[in-house]
This record gives C-alpha cells, structure tokens and sequence, in this order.
C-alpha cells in the first residue's frame, strides 16, 4: 500500500532519532518517496548524511539553503506528501503541535499539510505521562492526526516503562493499513483485460501478437494490493497469478474475450482494457490442418467484435472505461481519437519508437491522455511501476 507513496518523514531532537534509518529504510523498501525534514536540535543526534543516503533525497532542515540559494517551501512539501509522519516526536514538538506553533520547517509543514499525520511519541516514562503531554497529544487527536502509540520498556534514562518509539516495521504496518483503509479502490470491483487472443486457421495454426501479458498482470496486482476486487480476463500467456483478490479468467480467441468482458463488466466500476486483442479474425477456420501446396494459399479475414466500443456504449455515469493504444506514427494525435470514439475516461498510450518499450519488455513508457487531450508523459519504468502510475490516475478519476 506504500508503492508510490509520497511520505515526508519528521526527525525531531530524540535519543529515538537513530530509528529513523531503519524507518526510511523500511519505508524505500515498500516503495515510498521519503523526503526528510529535520529539526535543528535532531542533528546533534543523526547526521543529515546518514539519512539523505538511505532517502536519496536532500535532507530539509532550515527555510533557506545558503549552499543552494533555494527556499524550502512548507506549502509545497505538505502538497506533495500522501502523510506527514513524525517519528520521533518529542514532547516539545508535540506540545508545538498541539498549539499552533510553527518556529520550524518542520512545524510549518505540519501546520499547512492537508495530507494525514501521524506522530510517534519518543520521550522518558515521566514526561510522556505527564498530564501535559497527554493533553497535548489528546488535541492532536482532536485535530484529526493519528498517534502510533509508544511502546513499554527499557528508556534511555536507565528507567522501565512506556515511552520507547515504536519499532520502525510497527509504524510502517500503521501506515500500510491506513491507505490500504482508505484507498480509493478498496472494495471496488476492477476487470482487466490481458494478453494476446489467438485466431484459429486451422487446428495447429492462428493469428497472434507478441504480447506477452505482463502490463496487464502488473495492473492487475497493483489494483489488488490497494484493496480491490480484481477480475483478470486473459488471452494464452506465460505469466501467474496468486494474490487472493485476483480470479483469473482464460480465453483464447477475441470472440471468447468479447463475451466474457461484456458480462463481466456489467458488474464492474472500472475496466482497464490492456489486451492486444486482435482486429481481424480468419473468415473459415479449416476442420483439419492446411497442407503445404505448389500454389500460393489465400486467407479471408473479417473483423472481430469491437470489445472497447461495446463497453463505451453500454458504460453508465458510475463507471470508468481505460482504454491502450499502441500506436507506430502520429502516435498522441491517434491515441486521442481512439479515446474519442471508443468512450474511454483516459487512454494510455504504449509507444514502440523506445528499445525498451513494448511487448515482452519488463520495462515501458507511456503517455496517459484524457478527454480535454490533457498528455502526461512517463519516462521508462518496470511496468510495476508504470501500473502503478497508471492507478494513480484512475483513482483521481474515481
């Protein structure tokens, strides 16, 4: 649930400070962007080095960098975060928190962030029970923020009690369960089309693609992992599935996967149509298998059913239509009139001009366009990644 997340990491003056590389570490490997945001004070206790080496992210501390000439800009670090998560918040920041007061970058942040904010408490046994800081934390509540209770134990002051900062994978697991709550795509009910369709001519012979399924196998996992119901219509591919969230369907010709997608997606609020389904199809299918012969052998093909222009005509207000277009010249302006005419909410456009790009590929690029012809450009990502951009989108169209 953190792949792609924007989380702005607070490290505030705490002997806890050193748990903050193992949170960011915690936090890359589940695929979030960590911009840190230090307190002056939590400097005498971790190096910015340290942890702008695990972030990869130039570490934030003062309003103006001298060394840069640049001014950090707290409105535009609480936009770009998915959640501010302070980890270790010392009694001080809590009680700056709770009050409204801002003499930091960090404060100023929180105090402008319209994203959720979590706060981990760090601090000796008595300071934390104080009725002060249980007030303090108790408005913080109030104010819509969300605590991740500290944990009992050894403190550094040599005393046993309740204080510790909870354990990194602890707070990584509150954050997970938060957006998995409150992901836009919990519940809903997705299908994806996948793969290539195969064309019978005779019984050992067809018509096919490259395609080898992997973008739609992609999307299909990333919809899953943030919380929705995934049906997975597949045309003959290599690739697996295991998430429970995921029920796989097989078919093989486009006239088998135009049947099953326009009964499944009555009942769907989204379809992601990523097959590379094919356009025609052999007119007479030979009974037995065509010999070779001294004379030249002609194939009739008539088109196949038009999966996208069915599911745009019957497509209600509730639901949303996301089309592909692989496309070999005039690439952006042919993407948007197959928008047009097929009813999509957004169309992604696969180019094969880039080497890496393309069937069988682990890799893609895409341009994602919408119905104001609004075109985002994507560099070349896995096509995890590149789902997860895709999902992105759709749940702002959600």
């Amino acid at each position: 649930m953190l792949q792609g997340k924007n989380i702005l990491l607070g490290v505030t003056g705490s002997i806890a400070a050193y748990k903050s590389v193992y949170l960011i570490r915690a936090l890359v490997k589940a695929g979030a962007n960590v911009q840190v945001v230090m307190t002056p004070l939590s400097k005498e206790f971790i190096t910015p080095l340290t942890l702008a080496t695990l972030s990869k992210n130039p570490i934030l501390v003062d309003f103006f960098d001298p060394t840069s000439g640049k001014w950090n800009s707290h409105v535009n670090l609480g936009l770009w975060a998915d959640a501010c998560l302070i980890a270790p918040a010392t009694a001080n920041t809590i009680g700056k928190m709770a009050n409204g007061i801002a003499d930091n970058l960090l404060l100023t942040t929180c105090l402008s962030a319209k994203c959720p904010v979590f706060v981990a408490p760090a601090m000796d046994r008595e300071m934390f029970a104080h009725p002060a800081t249980q007030a303090n934390l108790r408005k913080l509540v109030e104010y819509g923020h969300h605590v991740v209770e500290p944990e009992s134990g050894e403190l550094a002051s040599g005393l046993e009690g309740k204080g510790r900062m909870a354990e990194p994978e602890a707070i990584v697991a509150v954050l997970q369960n938060f957006f998995s709550q409150t992901s836009f795509l919990k519940d809903k009910k997705i299908m994806i089309t996948a793969g290539p369709t195969y064309e019978k001519i005779d019984p050992v012979r067809f018509i096919g693609n490259y395609s080898s399924g992997k973008m739609g196998f992609a999307l299909a996992n990333v919809c899953a992992d943030r919380g929705a119901s995934v049906t997975l219509i597949s045309g003959p591919v290599a690739q697996t599935v295991s998430h429970p969230a995921i029920c796989r369907i097989n078919v093989e010709s486009a006239s088998d996967m135009y049947d099953v997608a326009c009964k499944e997606f009555t009942g769907s609020d989204i379809a992601i149509l990523c097959a590379a389904v094919a356009d025609f199809t052999p007119k007479q299918v030979s009974a037995t298998k065509l010999k070779r012969g001294k004379t030249e052998l002609t194939l009739q093909l008539q088109p196949t059913q038009d999966i996208a222009a069915a599911l745009g005509k019957n497509k209600t207000h509730n639901q949303r239509l996301i089309g592909f277009a692989l496309e070999t010249e005039n690439e952006e302006e042919n993407a948007y009139q197959k928008l047009l005419r097929k009813g999509f909410d957004l169309i992604v456009l696969n180019s094969l001009r880039n080497p890496q790009a393309g069937f069988r590929y682990d890799t893609n690029q895409i341009t994602l366009i919408d119905p104001e012809n609004n075109r985002t450009v994507f560099p070349v990502k896995s096509k995890r990644d590149v789902a997860i951009d895709i999902m992105n989108a759709v749940e702002k169209l959600v």
